[in-house]
């Protein structure tokens, strides 16, 4: 066992603060790891305010994780000391259904090891996350980072936000000569118009705020429409191969359903704390269209986008924060004020 070092909230009320706790000696497949940065992502949130009712206390929240091997099994092959990896949200699968067997570990049909949150395959036991330290994980599920260093910092939100939207944009098969559709402009979304830009799409940003419009062409948008205008939104009906709605509130998906073309997709990511009014039939039957969720990627597909992301010089837009900044920006991410996601310096620590 190993001392380490992070924040944790103790009840849904109470502000993270400085926990210490223990982690495990390296087994002979596991890879120890310095944390360098750990983005925020709103599960964090989510998570430490029990927001889904399934919280273990004390919890440690964090699984956009940038770090330097310290430490490897002696059954390790992949990464040697000094190496820089990442971890997202998973640390752990069953290893033995058909999910995980086609490297989908994110549909592990006896449910995958969130890198908080537990539970531990085996134990049962709470898993900590990145607010911390230091961490300990199975090899397979550490992820080879080859940005620059001078990008670490932005490529930590790649290992949820990346590769949440890339997923859904790779398995509808986005790609050059398709109109693809981005809802919504935050932590996702940001990340879904810069792969789709660099997948070769021409994108769509949908949003209802007048002011992203500049921020959404910098970012590799070809258009954007304001959501709330009839007129603009009329002037796309039935002309998207497909959509990706990040939106993480409920709302009325008819009218992005109707700009899909015949055999056109919308796939959900956003998480609403309270479900979407359900959806007419008659725009999905009419044109043969399709509503779908998408969740994280398994590792190799993770594996994929961090190697597309670093060809294409895709990181996120962050603003980086002290370990001590974690309440404050919890509450600025509230209010979406945040362009695109915080990062936490462990350093800080």
């Amino acid at each position: 066992m190993t001392q380490a070092q992070g924040y944790a909230a103790t009840s849904p009320s109470s502000p993270l603060a400085p926990f210490s706790f223990e982690r495990r000696a390296p087994n002979p497949q596991d890879v120890a790891l310095d944390v360098l940065y750990c983005g925020v992502c709103h599960s964090d949130l989510h998570t430490a305010r029990n927001e889904w009712k399934n919280t273990v206390y004390p919890s440690v929240p964090g699984h956009e994780i940038v770090g330097r091997v310290t430490a490897v099994g002696n059954l390790v092959s992949k990464f040697k000391v000094g190496d820089l990896v990442g971890v997202g949200c998973m640390v752990d699968s069953c290893q033995h259904c058909s999910a995980c067997a086609e490297d989908l570990e994110q549909y592990c049909e006896n449910g995958f090891t969130g890198t908080y949150n537990g539970p531990e395959q085996g134990t049962g036991a709470n898993t900590y996350g990145g607010y911390s330290s230091h961490m300990v994980v199975r090899e397979s599920f550490v992820l080879k980072i080859t940005h620059s260093d001078a990008d670490l910092a932005a490529v930590a939100p790649l290992l949820c936000a990346g590769i949440t939207t890339y997923s859904p944009l790779r398995q509808w098969k986005v790609g050059p000569g398709q109109k693809v559709g981005i809802v919504g402009l935050g932590g996702l979304g940001h990340m879904g118009v810069k792969i789709a830009a660099a997948m070769g799409a021409h994108v769509v940003l949908f949003t209802t705020s007048e002011n992203k419009r500049a921020d959404a062409l910098r970012l590799g948008a070809k258009e954007v429409v304001v959501s709330k205008n009839e007129a603009e939104m009329a002037a796309h009906t039935n002309s998207f191969d497909f959509i990706l709605n990040t939106v993480a509130a409920a709302h009325n998906l008819d009218a992005f359903l109707a700009l899909l073309k015949r055999d056109g997709t919308m796939t959900l990511v956003g998480a609403p704390d309270s479900p979407h009014p359900s959806p007419n039939v008659f725009g999905l039957i009419m044109k043969r269209r399709r509503l779908a969720g998408s969740l994280i990627g398994g590792i190799k597909e993770t594996q994929e986008m961090l190697d597309f992301c670093a060809q294409h010089g895709i990181v996120s837009d962050i603003e980086s924060i002290r370990m001590d900044q974690i309440e404050t920006a919890y509450s600025r991410m509230l209010k979406s004020d945040v362009k695109y996601r915080f990062v936490v310096d462990m350093a800080t620590l």
